[in-house]
């Protein structure tokens, strides 16, 4: 963290179908009737960028939509999470880095492409990674309909689950505090519970990475 840095931001990312929005939200109404008051944003933003990004990512590929996602998230950046890690706030993001590591290489770009396009993005203090088996997932996926183009392909779930694997891996050799759950037999109450564990009640400067945990235990 940087001195103009007094906030901590977290990330939440994962597989369609992981019930990885449903927890936020669950997260923030934790976080609120424990008094801990939390901004809640979203990738790809809520602007006129990241509107146009999110509408039209079916009909956009590879790297044109790879260079709009990540100019999306350095005006996210710039306008929403910076600003809030200045004042102080506990920033939590449904969809951050570790979703395009992920979705962008599924749609065929290749991840140096990816890591040089998002060098001078902001770390997440956590960054947590939800998980479940590929066989559930594409159950989940089944029964609500198929959403976006990456879906369609049979083996996308079981490739989206090694590729956040992977995403953890860099996150963890960049030093940021990584906490993976796996959601295949939990509520998104208790994935919400666990994660507000591990956010401080007071920022702190640097913390442990942790190994990735099975909330059916």
């Amino acid at each position: 963290m940087t001195g103009e840095r007094t906030g901590w931001f977290v990330s939440i990312d994962g597989p369609s179908g992981v019930g990885k929005s449903t927890t936020v939200k669950a997260l923030h109404a934790l976080l609120e009737q424990q008094g801990r008051t939390a901004q809640r944003t979203v990738e790809p933003p809520d602007t006129a960028l990241g509107s146009f990004t999110r509408s039209n990512a079916n009909e956009i590929h590879g790297l044109a939509l790879e260079c709009l996602v990540a100019a999306a998230r350095y005006e996210h950046i710039d306008t929403v999470i910076r600003p809030a890690l200045r004042a102080g706030r506990l920033v939590i993001s449904d969809r951050y880095l570790p979703s395009t590591l992920v979705l962008q290489q599924l749609d065929g770009v290749p991840l140096d492409y990816l890591l040089a396009l998002n060098a001078h993005v902001i770390m997440p203090d956590l960054a947590v990674l939800l998980t479940a088996s590929p066989a559930l997932i594409s159950a989940r996926i089944a029964e609500r309909g198929v959403t976006h183009r990456f879906h369609l392909a049979p083996s996308a779930p079981g490739r989206e689950v090694d590729l956040y694997a992977d995403a953890a891996s860099y996150l963890m050799a960049r030093d940021v505090k990584v906490l993976l759950l796996d959601t295949s037999n939990a509520t998104p109450s208790d994935v919400a519970r666990r994660i507000a564990d591990a956010i401080p009640a007071v920022p702190i400067a640097s913390v442990a990475t942790t190994p990735t945990t099975s909330l059916d235990s």
